[in-house]
């Protein structure tokens, strides 16, 4: 994947989301596809449907659990395809599905490539709190980071561009000191118009919004990334 460099000056903070771009939803296909009668197909189409409602919600001024609208959304795909599924339950099948979630094999290794170069590394988030501290406890991430910060603190979900300002005032940094590394377009694409810079991870299935502002960084996986950005000064 080739790079297009804008700007080589060292970001003070590296944002990085957490579901898929750190964490590999592998293993999640099979706990929703479980759920919804072996379809593991329907993973994407979930996937989708729990970001859509994640920004209906932040859009009327509410403010839920990532969680618990990944679960209304798990409901309303059983229910599309004849699959019925209690509140309780899918809740649990969420649970389950998005806090034992492996890293993907490069992203240690990155992780302390960048800590080595003295990046100062941010976990930023939509899942909740309590669910990033268990994701990270359970994928052993937690001492690679210097914060976590979940938008549960902020009231709205990633890509709102207040909830990018909101990142940049707690980290005490000027929104063009930020840089978020992500493997999704939408999140790419809210950071950039928000001011920050960015770099894309292409995990496979991924792809940068055409209609967004350039990404100065994008490769395949997080070492690609991680090789890049210790070469800035």
């Amino acid at each position: 994947m080739k790079s297009i460099t804008i700007n080589n000056t060292k970001p003070k903070v590296l944002f990085f989301d957490v579901n898929e771009t750190l964490l590999d939803l592998t293993k999640m296909k099979k706990h929703v596809g479980k759920a919804l009668g072996g379809k593991e197909e329907l993973l994407s189409l979930w996937f989708t449907t729990m970001l859509h409602y994640s920004l209906v919600t932040s859009a009327s001024g509410h403010y839920k659990p990532f969680g618990h609208i990944g679960a209304a959304a798990l409901q309303m795909v059983a229910a599309n395809n004849n699959i019925t599924i209690s509140e309780e339950e899918a809740r649990k099948v969420i649970i389950e599905a998005m806090q034992n979630l492996p890293a993907h094999p490069e992203v240690k290794t990155a992780l302390t490539q960048l800590k080595k170069a003295g990046y100062t590394l941010v976990a930023f988030t939509n899942s909740s709190n309590d669910g990033l501290k268990k994701q990270f406890e359970n994928a052993e991430l937690t001492d690679y980071f210097d914060e976590r910060l979940s938008v549960e603190d902020s009231g709205k979900f990633k890509p709102f561009t207040n909830t990018y300002v909101w990142g940049a005032n707690i980290m005490g940094v000027k929104l063009e000191e930020c840089m978020l590394i992500a493997a999704h377009g939408w999140d790419v694409a809210g950071a950039l118009w928000a001011g920050w810079r960015a770099a894309f991870v292409s995990r496979p299935g991924q792809q940068i919004f055409p209609l967004a502002p350039k990404t100065e960084i994008e490769e395949s996986d997080l070492k690609k990334v991680a090789d890049i950005l210790v070469t800035y000064k």
